[in-house]
């Protein structure tokens, strides 16, 4: 029986940051070696990284990625760490995995599968690694071998996947299960998506019974960049069977889990197990020294350990979608405050559902990380911020980080003021209400003197409207300036998907967090938070009010009655109608087809019509406003954001001609 004790490790990295990147993998590395592990994976491109975009041109990105290498090495006596970094061969950028062995490169892995949809952009900078070939190149004074390579390091065989490359079919453990490979490592960078974790446990388990191996999959943590959200899953299997996994959306630094491979029964599993699985080339065994690097080393004598696969409570809540929202968001809100060196958060809260679920998400941010991390280490991460230091409650942490404000007009409702005023009380963040009216009044004064005549609602209404929106801008920026902290802006997508925001008004801040959400969702999430609450404990009662509001901006006088489905359509249909046309790529005649399928017993055909027209026009002249928008949090595959995900051109026929052949359906 040769047992040897393994381990995944997630990093919270930031791009280009390399003292802090090195710290944390040598710390992590220092924690392996502290619970006898002999073979650690870490994720992929942790040295620079995932996310320098076309820093990954620079030479000095190489440059410092080999400096941080060589010192990494220095500490992994007596263990086997993988690194990420990117590497250059032939004047070509790849994405390598370094293997390092008892302070001793061994080689580097290069990614075969790039990822080029949706969020990702690897083919941009990287090239991908052919299958079966080999090259050297030069660290300091030595050549080491790249490319299509494995280990064996003291008879145990080593190989890679890496990320992308365990998505694909024709992915790199079938060559390496030809080799007789014992262990494959999995560094990815896999950003945050709903229900994407099945997926991954999915590949993990099936590649370790296909191939008959251990199988160790680290990924990323954290808000790394921006905009992606990574949340630090991490996997153990082996022959099928999964032995661990770690926590997800955590605040430390670093983390790991360990487990206990045998590696004589998967040898067994190999042997007994008849499938032939061929190579590109068409052959079925490999030889002996067929991209392999050799190297001594001593695994220790270890005991058979229990392995441990208790998940917490909310891993398996039938509200799984709740749950990831609010702590993948409310993590990527952290690290980005502290990433930025930002004082906090400011929220223009009108006492509608989006400013509200902004608001909450903040203090979850802060409930999270005290939960995970505990007061002590959560001040020593923001100990930059005045005064932090002498917080001892969340209440006081609230108060300190959240500023909220409700800037009303004669259009504002007593509802919309107490629903304000009762979550901020309950959120216990500081909070101010002013009333802009004069102002309003000033600038709409200013104009009617310039144009020679009155405005009014009847002639109007679009410059009425706005103007209240864009006079709450500069207020609202004036206390995050005051405060040194990141201005919050408040708009859903389903909002952004028709224009339904005012450009330097309700969409003025420095990251909009819940952009990447539809409407429908957010409010069902705001009862849920209300009434089950995270984990079925943590539950905002402040949000009562709010969730008995109908959604409205409250920018016409209160005896229109404004309401946003009023304006719109009801956010079932525009979110649906958006999947469709957006997300799907369907035409308005198939869209409408859809429409009347799923909401045919409830709207009558002639509202459906007019749904699908009026999205139609809306979404084609608003692209602009969404090419402005400040940065979202990627969440799903239906993200609108034109930077990372879905593109459209500013200026088009506005599908004219597909709407006329739509219109022929009545």
């Amino acid at each position: 029986m040769k047992l040897i004790k393994v381990a995944a490790g997630v990093l919270n990295q930031t791009p280009l940051d390399w003292e802090r990147n090195k710290q944390h993998i040598i710390d992590a590395i220092g924690e392996a070696r502290k619970q006898n592990i002999s073979l650690l994976c870490l994720p992929e491109l942790c040295i620079t990284g995932y996310g320098c975009e076309d820093a990954f041109y620079s030479h000095g990105t190489f440059d410092m990625s080999l400096r941080v290498l060589q010192e990494v090495v220095k500490h992994t006596e007596n263990i086997i760490v993988s690194v990420g970094l990117p590497i250059k061969y032939l004047n070509r950028i790849y994405n390598a995995a370094c293997l390092i062995a008892n302070k001793q490169i061994l080689g580097f892995s290069a990614k075969r599968y790039l990822a080029g949809d949706g969020i990702h952009y690897e083919p941009r900078w990287f090239n991908p690694w052919p299958q079966g070939v080999q090259g050297e190149i030069t660290v300091g004074e030595k050549n080491y071998p790249v490319g299509d390579v494995y280990y064996d390091c003291g008879g145990i065989k080593i190989g890679f996947e890496i990320c992308e490359d365990a998505w694909v079919a024709s992915r790199p453990g079938r060559d390496l299960y030809r080799h007789g490979v014992d262990i494959i490592l999995n560094p990815s960078a896999s950003h945050f998506a709903f229900g994407k974790m099945e997926i991954r446990r999915r590949f993990v388990l099936e590649g370790s019974r296909a191939f008959g191996v251990g199988y160790i999959y680290a990924n990323l943590l954290g808000n790394e960049a921006g905009r992606a959200v990574y949340d630090g899953s991490t996997l153990i299997a082996s022959g099928g069977k999964m032995l661990t996994y770690g926590k997800r959306f955590s605040y430390r630094d670093y983390d790991l889990i360990a487990a206990v491979l045998d590696v004589d029964l998967n040898r067994l599993s190999q042997a007994q197990t008849k499938a032939q699985f061929t190579s590109a080339t068409g052959s079925q065994i490999a030889g002996e020294t067929d991209g392999v690097v050799y190297q001594d080393f001593k695994f220790p004598f270890i005991k058979p350990e229990p392995a441990t696969l208790a998940q917490e409570a909310w891993e398996v809540s039938s509200y799984l979608k709740e749950e990831e929202f609010a702590r993948a968001v409310s993590l990527a809100l952290f690290d980005y405050m502290r990433k930025s060196r930002s004082r906090g958060f400011v929220i223009s809260l009108s006492g509608g559902a989006d400013s509200s679920a902004v608001s909450a998400l903040c203090y979850l941010s802060i409930h999270f990380a005290l939960e995970s991390i505990g007061l002590d280490a959560f001040k020593q991460k923001l100990d930059y911020i005045p005064g932090i230091k002498d917080c001892q409650t969340i209440s006081d942490i609230a108060g300190k980080l959240i500023t909220c404000i409700y800037q009303s007009t004669v259009n504002s409702s007593d509802d919309t003021r107490d629903s304000a005023e009762i979550l901020a009380k309950d959120l216990h963040v500081t909070y101010f209400e002013i009333s802009i009216d004069a102002l309003v009044k000033q600038y709409v004064g200013l104009i009617e003197n310039g144009i020679g005549r009155n405005l009014s609602w009847q002639t109007d209404d679009i410059a009425l409207q706005n103007i209240q929106a864009r006079v709450r801008s500069p207020s609202v920026w004036m206390l995050a300036n005051l405060n040194n902290a990141l201005l919050l802006s408040t708009s859903n997508r389903s909002e952004a998907a028709v224009g339904y925001a005012t450009m330097d008004g309700d969409t003025s801040g420095s990251i909009s967090p819940i952009a990447g959400i539809d409407k429908a969702f957010l409010r069902k999430w705001l009862v849920w938070l209300e009434k089950e609450g995270l984990a079925g404990t943590l539950k905002i009662k402040g949000l009562q009010k709010v969730n008995s509001l109908q959604p409205s901006a409250e920018l016409r006088p209160l005896e229109m009655t404004q309401t946003d489905e009023a304006d719109l359509m009801p956010y079932e249909v525009l979110d649906a109608i958006e999947k469709c046309a957006i997300r799907d790529k369907q035409t308005p005649k198939e869209v409408l087809l859809i429409m009347q399928a799923r909401f045919g017993q409830i709207y009558t055909n002639d509202q459906l019509h007019l749904y699908v027209e009026r999205f139609f026009r809306l979404w084609c002249r608003n692209q602009w406003k969404r090419e402005r928008y400040a940065p979202s949090f990627h969440l799903d595959d239906e993200n609108l954001d034109p930077k990372t995900w879905c593109r459209f051109p500013i200026l088009s026929g506005g599908f004219e001609q597909e709407l006329q052949e739509m219109r022929q359906l009545k």
